[in-house]
């Protein structure tokens, strides 16, 4: 995908985007948190259903483990807006592996600064409950609230968008039909999700999932980011190109971000090198300050791997 044209005006506004954030997140805002969830919304949930079976429903609920591995490029002003979140010199291409049955993430970033590891295992989002995370900085743990925050919305929402309605499917999350838009061309059917827990250490987030009229298969999700107070009241999208079926699943190999409000700004384009599943290992084989027995091969690498 070609980097779109950023005006000097939209150079300035970028610049002011992380303070601005929380003041203007009632403004025209397209996912606003304090809009009532619907109650069970049947025509709404068959519409997300038929998309999870698309992604391979079936052959998802038979993977134990997913090893995955990534590479890509920031875009321009982003890690100024957002330094925290996007730790630019940290997260450069990644090792990833979900434990989906466990709501379990764990990454291994490499960047110029050195190796990042984090782990991130869901919880309720609730004071008492808010899901376990770590993160490690060249082997050493960081007690940093506030990167620790950052890396578990991160670590969550990457789960969301390689698995899009598998990630959400079998949740009892409310949900409603949201009318249409066109992604890459595309006519797509709209479901607003009220996703609880949300993305990270938080009990809410609202997430909008759009499916292709078509084919079922979902083609961008756009988000709320409210596990991190930088992010509070922003909101992004993925769009997922160049989809293949893998081991029964179908996964977006190309995966383009952009903030969308409170203003438009491109993020992070990334597209995977590297996939596995089934190694058969546990949640210890992830936690940092590495990877450890049959999750430590380098994504692909595995001897089961088709």
């Amino acid at each position: 995908m070609p980097l779109p044209l950023i005006s000097r005006r939209r150079l300035l506004a970028a610049s002011a985007l992380a303070p601005l954030a929380p003041l203007t997140a009632g403004c025209a805002h397209p996912l606003p948190l304090r809009s009532a969830a619907p109650p069970g919304a049947r025509d709404a949930e068959a519409l997300l259903a038929e998309s999870a079976e698309a992604h391979g429903a079936a052959a998802f609920r038979a993977l134990s483990d997913i090893n995955i591995a990534y590479d890509g490029q920031w875009r321009p002003l982003i890690h100024r807006v957002q330094p925290i979140v996007v730790d630019k010199t940290f997260r450069g291409r990644s090792e990833e592996r979900l434990l989906p049955r466990a709501g379990v993430v764990a990454q291994a970033y490499t960047g110029e600064a050195g190796r990042k590891h984090v782990w991130w295992r869901r919880g309720r989002g609730t004071p008492a409950e808010p899901g376990e995370v770590g993160v490690w900085f060249n082997g050493s743990e960081s007690r940093d609230e506030a990167v620790r925050a950052a890396a578990a919305l991160v670590a969550e929402g990457y789960g969301l968008f390689l698995l899009g309605p598998l990630w959400l499917a079998g949740r009892a999350l409310p949900m409603q039909r949201a009318g249409t838009e066109r992604v890459d061309g595309r006519l797509c059917d709209r479901v607003d999700v009220w996703m609880s827990p949300g993305l990270g250490q938080v009990a809410l987030d609202r997430v909008t999932v759009c499916i292709d009229a078509a084919t079922r298969v979902t083609r961008r999700v756009r988000f709320t980011l409210e596990g991190f107070p930088g992010t509070r009241g922003a909101v992004a999208e993925v769009d997922t190109f160049d989809h293949e079926r893998r081991f029964g699943v179908l996964w977006p190999m190309r995966s383009y971000e952009e903030v969308v409000h409170p203003i438009r700004l491109p993020a992070h384009d990334w597209h995977v090198t590297g996939l596995d599943v089934n190694r058969g290992y546990g949640a210890d084989a992830l936690r940092g300050p590495m990877f450890g027995g049959a999750a430590a091969l380098p994504a692909g690498q595995w001897r089961g791997a088709a």
